[in-house]
Parts: structure tokens; C-alpha cells; sequence
């Protein structure tokens, strides 16, 4: 079976053009549906929609439903490339429903909160530089945090204030940055950075003290202990500004349309949960100033 998976991740790569991250989580996935066929003592060609039903039971036992609705997803894609390729006749997976899943409002901060944030980073220092101008960048540009630390210099386009970026099912989109995180850019370019890379010559943007590109886990390390500093009683992470990044700009009349370019969001049912936080904050903003709420 895991030849057949092999050429599944090929097809999800190269024929559907699918981020790497979700390439990556789907390959995952499959290897933990192999292993349970194999426990079963089940071959490919022996999977009924018992098999299936009996998997997704054991998935409920163990993951959250997100991941159960991911790894469903996962199946159902990989028996229908099988079908397609003639390696197996039926699809066992075929009638397998993904679970619904409410959909929660994004935690957000306020333009005060991220004021405090951005007070953390020591800009006199590389490291804060660095930090400064990656809070900065996604904060002014709601990228997602693997679309910031894939960043390259020659992406950013700091005299027209605009960075092209990379995003999901690999879709080229311009971002109009402002004027702040054009400024920190540039100063962490021509001082941290300078520094940290040594005269080196890696591409990215963002560079740890090893001269290797962030990684996520780094940056949401960072991002936790400067919400820590600031006295920030949320959960606070990179995706924290992307959701702010959304919410700030609806709050101040923004086009949906226009917002949903800039998140990368292929459908705009996705966008409009961030008109449910504007909703909420204009009754918070009611509740607390009309004279008689």
C-alpha cells in the first residue's frame, strides 16, 4: 500500500498543485490508515465500507474532530485517485460523509493589544530588529505564518510597499504592506539582518542566529513570549494577527472582497467569519457607549 500512497503524494504535488503543508498532513494521514489496515490484516484490495466505518470509528477515539474530518478527507481523496487509476474497482470510501464543523470566531486583538506587542522586541538588538519587522509584516499584510518565514528579500518590494507571496494550492498574490512595516523591514535588512547573516547569501527574508530561515515553531515561540511580556491575558498566536489583520480592516470599512484578496482565501465564505467579530465588537462598542444599551 505504500507504493500506491507514494504515487498519491506524487499526483497530490505535482498534478494538483497542492501546498506542501496539506501534502504533507494528507501523506501523515494515509500512513496511519496503512497501519490499521495492516493490524486488521487487510490488503487494499480486501477495504469494504465496513473497513472504512470501522477506521473512522477508531479515529474518534483518538483525534479532535478537525483532524477526523482531515484524515476523512485524506481517505475519500485517496480512494478516488485509485478508482481513477484503475487499482481498484469500487470505492469503498465513496458514500463517507466528513463531519460538520462549527465554525468558532477567530481570536483577535485589539488595536491596543497589538500597540503592546509591538512595544516588546528591543529594536537596539538584531534579535529585535528581526522580531520587530516580522510582527510588523504580518500584522500589515494578515500573510499566514508559513507564507512569512518562506519570504524572500526579492519578494518584498519595499519602495512600491508591496510583497508577493506564495499562498495555498501555490496562488501568487500581491500584498500592500504599510508604511511601519515598510520602515521595519528596512531597518532589520540593513542593520539585523546584516548582522546576523554575516555576509551570507540565503535568499529569505527572516534569518535565525544560525543563518537559516524561522521556522514556524520559532516565530510562535517569540510571538508567545512577547504577549506574555505585554501583560496579554489571550491566547496569542502568529494566526492571532492574521485574524486581527482581517477584523481591523472590516472594522474601518474595508471592501470583503478586497480583504479576501489579500487573506489568499479561494472562496469568500471564508472571509465573512470576520464579519461576525466586526458584528460583535459594534455591540460591544453599543453596549458600552449607548446611553441606553
Amino acid at each position: 500500500m505504500n507504493n500506491f500512497i507514494d504515487q498519491f503524494v506524487n499526483y497530490m504535488r505535482i498534478e494538483r498543485g497542492l501546498a506542501e503543508n496539506t501534502v504533507t498532513a494528507y501523506s501523515t494521514d494515509l500512513v496511519e490508515l496503512a497501519d490499521f489496515f495492516k493490524k486488521e490484516g487487510l490488503k487494499l484490495f480486501d477495504v469494504s465500507k465496513k473497513s472504512i466505518a470501522d477506521y473512522v470509528g477508531t479515529l474518534r477515539e483518538r483525534h479532535s474532530p478537525r483532524s477526523v474530518a482531515r484524515k476523512i478527507s485524506a481517505t475519500k481523496m485517496f480512494f478516488r485517485f485509485l478508482t481513477s487509476e484503475g487499482i481498484v474497482e469500487t470505492n469503498p470510501a465513496r458514500f463517507l460523509e466528513t463531519p460538520h464543523l462549527p465554525r468558532t470566531l477567530p481570536d483577535t486583538l485589539n488595536v491596543e493589544e497589538i500597540e503592546q506587542l509591538l512595544d516588546q522586541p528591543d529594536t537596539t538588538r538584531p534579535k529585535g530588529q528581526r522580531d520587530n519587522a516580522m510582527i510588523e509584516l504580518l500584522y500589515a499584510s494578515g500573510l499566514r505564518v508559513s507564507e512569512l518565514i518562506n519570504l524572500k528579500i526579492q519578494d518584498v518590494n519595499l519602495e512600491a510597499g508591496f510583497l508577493r507571496t506564495m499562498g495555498k494550492g501555490s496562488k501568487e498574490r500581491l500584498v500592500p504592506i504599510g508604511e511601519k512595516a515598510t520602515t521595519a523591514v528596512k531597518e532589520y535588512i540593513h542593520g539585523g539582518r546584516a548582522m546576523v547573516s554575516k555576509g551570507g547569501n540565503s535568499p529569505y527574508l527572516f534569518l535565525n542566529f544560525r543563518q537559516k530561515p524561522m521556522t514556524r515553531q520559532g516565530f510562535w515561540k517569540i510571538i508567545k513570549k512577547y504577549g506574555k511580556d505585554a501583560g496579554i491575558q489571550k491566547e496569542i498566536s502568529p494566526h492571532s494577527l492574521r485574524h486581527s489583520f482581517a477584523s481591523h480592516l472590516l472594522e474601518g470599512g474595508a471592501d470583503l472582497r478586497a480583504v479576501q484578496v489579500m487573506l489568499g482565501h479561494a472562496d469568500i465564505s471564508t472571509t465573512q467569519i470576520y464579519t461576525h467579530v466586526t458584528r460583535e465588537r459594534l455591540k460591544e462598542l453599543h453596549e458600552k457607549c449607548h446611553p441606553r444599551p
